[in-house]
């Protein structure tokens, strides 16, 4: 295999853990937002606004961590 080609798999691989990383923090951010609303449902709306604002800090790490895996893979 060519360096290319390597670096091309390491970005995959890099973007495949980001995406990998996004799902399981949002996932148990969920399901701690939906125990929380269980617990105490008069609490609803201040749970959902501060569940948006996680997700979103999740998700521009995820994007992140996909842009610098293809960055790299585009410097060889």
């Amino acid at each position: 295999m060519t360096n290319l080609a390597l670096a091309f798999f390491g970005a995959g691989i890099a973007a495949g853990l980001s995406v990998l990383g996004v799902g399981v923090g949002i996932g148990r951010l969920a399901a701690s937002a939906l125990e929380a609303t269980g617990r105490q449902p008069a609490a609803t709306n201040d749970i959902r606004t501060s569940m948006l604002i996680a997700a979103a800090l999740i998700e521009g790490v995820g994007f992140a961590g996909i842009v610098v895996a293809f960055l790299l893979a585009g410097k060889t």
